[in-house]
C-alpha cells in the first residue's frame, strides 16, 4: 500500500464549498475550465500521486544520487515518476493558455501540487523547469523567449534558481559571483553557488539556471545584482544545442533528508567559460528573481502542510488499528479487554491537535491561493481597478510569510506528534513518518529561514503601510464576530476569536513602540508576531468554515456528515486549545528588554 494518504475531501471543501472557486471558473482568464473539469483534474492527479509518484518516495531516500563528471543520475523510481507526470501532460496546469496551458486558476495548480508534494516532494522539485520557462516568457526579450521557452516546455528541460553562495548564505547581496559583458546580451559569469536545488539531473537534454551575479562595476548589495539565463548546454540563436557551457556540479550536499533532491554546489567559469544572457537586458536582478522566490516560498508552505497532512492521516489509520492497553476506566483490572489506542484520551488529544492544525494550515494556504485567483482574473481585465488590484496584491504579500513561515515550523512539530502515535515503531523505517520528518525539516531553513519570514512580515508587510493591510485582513475576522450565522452554537468560538484579535492588536501596538525604542526588540519578538498573526487568521478561517459545515449537515450523507462534524470539532479545538497561547506571548513580548543583547558573549 502507498505511504501517501491524501485528503481530497478537505481540498474540495476549501476550493468549492468554502472558496467558491466555481465563481471564477468559465470566465475571463479561466474560461476554458469549469467546475467538473477542475474536480476531475484534481482527482486524476490524486490517482497519479498515490500511484507511481508515491512509489518513488522510499527508493528516492534509500538509493543515493550519483555524480560523475559534473552530471547527476537519479534513482530510477524518481525518473519514472517525473516521466509519468509529464506524459500525463500535467505541466499544462502551470502554463498560461498562450503557452499551451489549460487555463487553470492558481488554486487548482496549488491543489494538484499539494498531492504531488505529499506523495514525493523530491519529484515535485524536479518539475520546476516549466515554471522557469514562464519566468523567461514574462521577463525575457523576444529573442530570448524564442530561443528558450518553447524548447523548455516541449523538451521538458530542467530549471533552477541560483542565488546562495558559500560565504553569503541568506545575505544574497553579499554574493561575489561576477559577470563580464561580452557582447549584446551575452555575458561571462564566474563564481560558486551552493545549495542549488536540482542543480543537475539526468533525463532532460538541458537544464536552464536563473543566476544572480554582479556585473563589473555594479554597486554592492542586492541592488547591484543582475539576473542571467545560464544553460547547461549553450542554446544557439536558432534554438539548436551547442557546446557544454561552463557551469558544472562540483558537489552534492550530504543532507539529513530529502535525499533524492540533488542539492548541488555549482561552479561557473574556470577552464570552460560560463556564458549567460542578461534577462530582458535589464539590470534588475533581485526584483526579477523575487518572482521565483515568492513562488518557491508558497511552494514550501504547501509542501510542509501536505507532509503534515499525510503524517496525520498515517497516524490516524494506525491509531484505529493498533490494540494496546485497557480502557483508562479499567486500568486497575488486569483482565480487562485491550482496546485500540484511539480510545485512549491522550491519543485522541494528539490526533485532534494534528487534525486542527493541518486543516488550519490548508485553509490558510488555499485562502492565499484563492486571492491569487482573483489577482489573475483582475489583471486579465483591461478595465480593472488599480486600487482593488493593489489591495489584493498587498494581502497576498502579507499572507506569504505566514504560509511559508508558520506552515514549515508547525509541520515539523506536528510530524513529531505523528511519530509519537506509532510509539517505538514510528522511529523505525517500517513506517514513513521518520522520513517525513527528515524530508520536511529543510522547509524551515531554505527560501528564507523562519526569522527572515518574520522580519519580512513585520518590516515589509505590516510596517510599510502602517499596518493597514493587516488591519484589513483582521477586519474580516472582526466582521465574523458580529454575524448571526451559526447562531449561539458558535458563541464560545466567536468569543475566543475576539479575545485573540484583541491580543494581536496589542502585540502590534507594542511592536510599533519597539521600533522607536530599539530595533533589537523587534528582532527578539518577530517570530512571536508571525506565529500569533498566523494563528488568529487560521482561527478565523476554521470558525468561518465550521459555521458553513454545520449549516451543510442537513441532508448530508453519512460520509459528508462525519466530515462536517470534524470541521466543527477542529474549529472548537483550535480556538479553545491554541488561541489562549497568544496571551502568554503578549506577556513575553511586553516583558522583553535588551538584557540579552547586552549580555557578554562569554556568558553564553
Amino acid at each position: 500500500m502507498t505511504h501517501f494518504k491524501s485528503n481530497l475531501r478537505d481540498i474540495q471543501f476549501n476550493l468549492f464549498e468554502y472558496g467558491k472557486l466555481q465563481g471564477v471558473l468559465g470566465q475571463g482568464r479561466f474560461a476554458d475550465m469549469d467546475e467538473d473539469t477542475a474536480r476531475s483534474v484534481i482527482a486524476e492527479v490524486d490517482k497519479l500521486a498515490r500511484g507511481v509518484i508515491a512509489d518513488s518516495f522510499e527508493p528516492g531516500d534509500r538509493e543515493p544520487l550519483q555524480l560523475h563528471d559534473g552530471n547527476v543520475t537519479l534513482p530510477p523510481a524518481i525518473r519514472t515518476a517525473i516521466d509519468a507526470f509529464y506524459e500525463g501532460g500535467w505541466q499544462a496546469l502551470e502554463l498560461p493558455s498562450h503557452l499551451g496551458g489549460v487555463g487553470a486558476p492558481p488554486s487548482v495548480r496549488w491543489a494538484s501540487l499539494e498531492l504531488v508534494c505529499g506523495a514525493s516532494p523530491a519529484v515535485a522539485f524536479y518539475l520546476f523547469g516549466s515554471f522557469i520557462a514562464t519566468i523567461i516568457d514574462a521577463l525575457g526579450t523576444e529573442s530570448q523567449k524564442a530561443r528558450y521557452v518553447e524548447q523548455m516546455l516541449q523538451k521538458r528541460w530542467g530549471g533552477t534558481m541560483v542565488l546562495t553562495e558559500p560565504d553569503a548564505g541568506s545575505d544574497v547581496g553579499a554574493g561575489r559571483s561576477k559577470a563580464v559583458h561580452v557582447k549584446d546580451d551575452v555575458w561571462e559569469i564566474e563564481g560558486t553557488k551552493r545549495f542549488i536545488t536540482n542543480g543537475d539531473f539526468d533525463g532532460p537534454d538541458n537544464i536552464v539556471h536563473l543566476v544572480l551575479a554582479r556585473p563589473e562595476g555594479a554597486v554592492a548589495g542586492t541592488k547591484g545584482l543582475s539576473l542571467f539565463i545560464v544553460p547547461k548546454f549553450w542554446v544557439n540563436e536558432d534554438g539548436s544545442l551547442g557546446e557544454r557551457n561552463g557551469v558544472f556540479v562540483t558537489g552534492i550536499e550530504k543532507k539529513m533528508g530529502l535525499s533524492a533532491s540533488a542539492t548541488c554546489e555549482l561552479t561557473m567559469g574556470g577552464d570552460v567559460p560560463c556564458r549567460g544572457l542578461l534577462v530582458g537586458e535589464v539590470h534588475d536582478g533581485i526584483r526579477q528573481m523575487f518572482r521565483v522566490i515568492e513562488h518557491a516560498r508558497m511552494f514550501i508552505g504547501l509542501k510542509s502542510m501536505s507532509t503534515a497532512s499525510t503524517g496525520y492521516l498515517n497516524a490516524l489509520e494506525y491509531a484505529k488499528e493498533r490494540v494496546q492497553g485497557a480502557d483508562m476506566k479499567q486500568m486497575a483490572d488486569k483482565t480487562a479487554p485491550r482496546v485500540r489506542i484511539i480510545e485512549h484520551p491522550d491519543v485522541r488529544r494528539t490526533l485532534m491537535l494534528q487534525k486542527a492544525h493541518v486543516e488550519g494550515m490548508r485553509a490558510l494556504t488555499y485562502y492565499g491561493a484563492r486571492i491569487q485567483d482573483d489577482i489573475a482574473q483582475l489583471t486579465a481585465d483591461p478595465n480593472h481597478s488599480h486600487e482593488a488590484l493593489q489591495e489584493l496584491e498587498r494581502r497576498s504579500d502579507l499572507l506569504l510569510p505566514l504560509i511559508k513561515g508558520y506552515n514549515s515550523e508547525k509541520a515539523y512539530e506536528l510530524l513529531s506528534v505523528s511519530l509519537q502515535t506509532f510509539g517505538g515503531s514510528g522511529y523505525c523505517k517500517d513506517y514513513p513518518i521518520e522520513q517525513y520528518i527528515r524530508d520536511q525539516k529543510i522547509d524551515t531553513l531554505y527560501e528564507g529561514t523562519t526569522h527572515i519570514q518574520s522580519q519580512d512580515l513585520v518590516f515589509r508587510k505590516i510596517a510599510r503601510d502602517g499596518g493597514a493591510t493587516l488591519r484589513g485582513l483582521l477586519s474580516d475576522a472582526q466582521a465574523l464576530l458580529k454575524e448571526e450565522r451559526g447562531g449561539p452554537a458558535f458563541a464560545n468560538e466567536r468569543a475566543l476569536l475576539g479575545e485573540a484579535l484583541g491580543t494581536v492588536q496589542q502585540m502590534l501596538m507594542a511592536c510599533m513602540a519597539f521600533m522607536k525604542e530599539s530595533i533589537y526588540l523587534i528582532g527578539l519578538n518577530a517570530n512571536r508576531m508571525l506565529e500569533s498573526v498566523a494563528e488568529v487568521v487560521i482561527a478565523y478561517l476554521l470558525v468561518d468554515q465550521a459555521i458553513l459545515a454545520a449549516a451543510s449537515l442537513d441532508g448530508a450523507n453519512e460520509a459528508d456528515a462525519a466530515f462536517y462534524k470534524g470541521k466543527v470539532a477542529s474549529a472548537r479545538y483550535f480556538t479553545r486549545e491554541v488561541l489562549p497561547e497568544l496571551s502568554v506571548r503578549l506577556k513575553q513580548l511586553k516583558a522583553t528588554d535588551l538584557s540579552l543583547m547586552d549580555l557578554d558573549e562569554a556568558a553564553f
